[in-house]
């Protein structure tokens, strides 16, 4: 058995032993990938396990997330921080090695993947950031981004309507740096994939654009490194299909579906070792194939060498630019924005919070040159646009608005790869009523804690006449409930504005929920709305109860307080722009907003009344909505479902009669 082959078996086995310690896993996937995995990793990826931040590596994404345990296996005997003692804890508490990838917590893993799909348009998201960065940075002489994003996929991610709509980009985009490596095993978990799965992928990926390769052996490694080899000039996006064996080497279940998703078993794992030569020992690799991998590996560290001397003499030539760098790949410092008067400029009259928005982008544009972003077809709506940012394409690299098209799944998902590139501060924009098409990709950004902002307008029924399908309600509590997730509905500019700097400067992503419909301006928002909650209007005379309220209900609210005083009874107004940076205050300053003493408390929003009972208690009333909308003007449907400054009127009042 050649050592290269000894390599790869050793793959396959370390993924089955993992599998069979852990009694759960896919060992299948890791067995009939791992000659690709070889080729890639060891012949042609770039990258240093010594220095596994390095700027310039290529980047790569495991796709089919299942088979976790190869990619555990390649950075153990890569040399990555991954001891062999936590490959042994695969899938157990505490471990670096948890039964999908995740981002942070093993290092050499970029993204977090599981959710088939969302790691092929996370590849698409690095591609794009690697152009953009290169694009800005790059001199005569000093191509100091000049990396590639490499992909292994399997046939459920590309069952998956993610993949079409980031692939389908991609191909318009001629990102000639990516290159995804297709698992063609034909096995799903509930058997071949023709029982549902009959399209020639390969016809499918031309259409888009793509340039592809077709492997005849997956199994056999130099096949895979020649159509590699190929891609190094590519001037489209390339997708190699590598036909191969699910399972490979079991002989009692290999190319059957009870490879996916199963251990093989002790006597089956016994008799898979015997039969690829492996001997019978339990976690094994040996000195040789250590040896061989770090020979193999030794040129991208003289690469990582090579590319540092580089840096420095390019930070000699170029000092602005690499001042520059140096800043785009750090955090932005909050208080110089919160500090920078212009952005806080609010208009003289009413203004929608989709238009204060649009010109807090092209505010923030100006003083954070690295914010990126795009809509999904709706930008004029969304007003997302950067003036004068030109338009991202294949043929231009530099623009900073990206024209995603129809495709809010897609869109998100490549956002979250550029943010995970690094470099860029990235936003993306939609119809709020859309989140509905985004929540994996949201939910993953959640996870992984990533910068990005999510620019959501038409934030409730006033969109008005297009009616209930256009109409969020059940949307504000289903992102609140999200972990991790920061949502923000503004009422005016100002708190506009703060949502921004918030987003900009804080960790992971947020949601700025945005009106269609013009809003008031109020004297007393600003940089209040940083801590998420505040009273935004004191009680005229004695506070006797609270109203609380977000974006375009605050009108209503402070409506109804002058309503109120005139009665004779005193309430404060609370304007709760973001409920998530709310409770994270001192209990100190949340008791001062929201004193134990006025137990009598109204809360009104045009959504789902659900998130709203941990402020006002049990005993407080919400006016929401906890129905779906209809087709009409939306001063109409405003006063149809009763979210109107009378009926906080009337909720005071009952109150403050029991």
């Amino acid at each position: 058995m050649t050592i290269e082959q000894k390599t790869i078996n050793s793959l396959r086995m370390l993924s089955a032993d993992m599998v069979q310690k852990a009694n759960s896993g896919h060992p299948g996937a890791p067995m009939g990938m791992a000659p690709m995995a070889y080729a890639l990793w060891m012949h042609t990826l770039k990258h240093a396990p010594q220095h596994p931040d390095w700027p310039d590596r290529d980047r790569f994404v495991l796709s089919n997330g299942h088979a976790s345990a190869l990619l555990y296996s390649l950075l153990h005997i890569s040399g990555y921080p991954l001891p062999m003692d936590e490959i042994k804890q695969f899938r157990q508490w505490g471990s670096l090695t948890p039964g999908h990838p995740e981002y942070k917590h093993t290092v050499g893993v970029e993204t977090t993947t599981g959710p088939l799909g969302q790691g092929f348009a996370n590849a698409v998201g690095f591609a794009i950031a690697e152009t953009m960065l290169a694009a800005h940075f790059n001199k005569p002489d000093f191509p100091i981004v000049n990396h590639r994003t490499y992909a292994f996929a399997g046939d459920g991610c590309m069952m998956e309507g993610i993949t079409s709509e980031a692939a389908s980009l991609a191909g318009t985009l001629k990102l000639n740096k990516l290159t995804v490596l297709y698992d063609d095993n034909e096995i799903s978990i509930e058997g071949g994939t023709d029982l549902a799965f009959k399209e020639d992928v390969g016809k499918r990926f031309e259409a888009y654009g793509w340039q592809v390769i077709r492997v005849a052996d997956g199994n056999d490694y130099h096949q895979i490194l020649d159509a590699l080899n190929a891609t190094q000039q590519a001037d489209k996006p390339v997708l190699i299909v590598c036909p191969t064996v699910i399972g490979y080497g079991s002989k009692a279940k290999q190319g059957t579906a009870s490879a996916h998703g199963e251990p093989l078993g002790a006597d089956e794992l016994a008799a898979t070792k015997e039969e690829l030569g492996m001997g019978d020992t339990s976690f094994s690799v040996t000195d040789d194939v250590y040896s061989h991998v770090a020979a193999r590996l030794e040129k991208n560290a003289n690469t990582y060498a090579e590319w540092e001397e580089m840096f420095r003499r390019y930070s000699q030539q170029h000092p602005d630019l690499a001042k520059e760098w140096w800043q785009w790949h750090s955090e932005l410092d909050a208080q110089r924005l919160i500090d920078t008067t212009s952005l806080w400029e609010a208009p003289s009259g009413k203004e929608a919070t989709r238009s204060s928005s649009g010109n807090m982008i092209n505010r923030l544009a100006k003083v954070v040159p690295n914010l990126v972003g795009g809509s999904a077809d709706l930008a004029p709506s969304n007003k997302t646009l950067i003036k004068d940012g030109g338009d991202y394409s294949a043929e231009n690299r530099a623009g900073r608005n990206f024209r995603f098209g129809v495709r809010e799944h897609g869109m998100a998902a490549i956002c979250n790869g550029i943010a995970l590139h690094g470099g860029l501060r990235v936003y993306c924009a939609t119809f709020f009523v859309f989140t509905d098409y985004m929540k994996g990709a949201m939910r993953l950004a959640a996870i992984m804690k990533l910068p990005i902002t999510y620019v959501l307008t038409h934030d409730s029924i006033g969109v008005g006449e297009d009616g209930a399908t256009h109409q969020p309600v059940e949307h504000l509590a289903a992102l609140r409930a999200t972990p991790d997730m920061r949502v923000f509905r503004p009422c005016d500019s100002r708190e506009t504005t703060a949502a921004w700097i918030s987003a900009l400067t804080t960790q992971g992503p947020t949601c700025l929920v945005l009106t269609r419909q013009n809003l008031p301006q109020y004297e007393g928002t600003g940089k209040q709305a940083l801590k998420g909650g505040y009273v935004l209007s004191p009680s005229i005379g004695k506070a006797q109860a609270i109203v609380m309220a977000t974006g375009s209900e605050v009108s209503l609210a402070m409506e109804a307080q002058e309503m109120l005083a005139n009665q004779g009874i005193g309430v404060q107004v609370v304007s709760m722009p973001s409920m998530e940076l709310f409770l994270q205050q001192p209990a100190a300053y949340q008791q001062e907003v929201l004193p134990a003493s006025l137990r009598d408390r109204v809360a009104i929003e045009a959504g789902s009344t659900m998130p709203w009972y941990r402020f006002v208690g049990l005993d407080g009333q919400v006016i929401g909505l906890d129905q779906y909308g209809a087709s009409a003007p939306q001063e109409v449907l405003f006063k149809a479902y009763g979210i109107t400054a009378e009926a906080v009127v009337v909720a005071v009042q009952a109150h403050l009669k029991k």
